[in-house]
């Protein structure tokens, strides 16, 4: 059974487009999660071993809030620009 767009009413259409920013949102969240895991766990750990010492506590630490602070600040610029686009149109 085939199922369009068009057969929904507004407010199924409604709640499709809200799952699906949900999971984009999920799945955002995860890639940035995933992404600075990986770089700040590179940067920091050298000999992976069965606990962190100090150092590399701190390192990571100040590694993922500049990876959130860079990344707040690129979203919300991004944000800022697709909203100024929409006004244009």
């Amino acid at each position: 059974m085939e199922m369009s767009l068009d057969n929904l009413s507004s407010a199924q259409k409604d709640e499709l487009m809200s799952q699906v920013k949900q999971q984009i949102a999920l799945a955002n969240a995860q890639e940035l999660l995933t992404k600075m895991t990986e770089k700040c766990f590179k940067k920091c750990v050298g000999k992976p071993g069965t606990e962190l010492d100090g150092s590399e506590q701190k390192c990571i630490a100040m590694c993922m809030d500049r990876f959130m602070d860079s990344w707040n600040l690129v979203s919300r610029t991004y944000t800022q620009r697709i909203q100024r686009e929409q006004y244009k149109g």
